[in-house]
């Protein structure tokens, strides 16, 4: 059974978002994601002031199964990637939601994140997906 955190917002293509505050969001991907795509082997970051839009494609998964985009949940700047998945990408599969965060940003439109779904409607998306 996959782990859906309440503390964090999520799209419908299974990313996660966290508010740190001060307009800063940290990104992942969902732990239903990093089930369905098996043991991750390489990771793609976007680079760090990469101007990035909601929706956008900004970084890429690889499983021994298949290659994945992640799309940006929200628009903004990145500040900070999670360079310990350059060497481990792995660890999103153990931890998708502490040590596997992939990028920081600094949102444009603080707003944005509040039209995520919660972990309730995320986890009805996920169940839905299913049938």
């Amino acid at each position: 059974m996959s782990n859906i955190s309440s503390d964090y917002r999520y799209t419908k293509t299974h990313e996660w978002v966290r508010d740190e505050g001060g307009s800063v969001v940290v990104v992942g991907i969902s732990d239903p994601a990093q089930e369905l795509l098996g043991d991750l082997v390489f990771v793609e970051m976007p680079e760090v002031g990469a101007e990035l839009t909601a929706g956008d494609e900004c970084a890429v998964v690889e499983s021994v199964k298949a290659a994945s985009d992640v799309y940006c949940p929200v628009t903004g700047v990145v500040l900070e990637i999670n360079e310990a998945l350059v060497d481990a990408p792995e660890t999103i599969n153990s931890d998708p939601y502490d040590k596997g965060w992939m990028f920081r940003l600094r949102v444009i439109d603080q707003g944005e994140a509040d039209g995520l779904m919660d972990a309730e409607a995320y986890a009805r998306h996920c169940e839905n997906e299913k049938h």
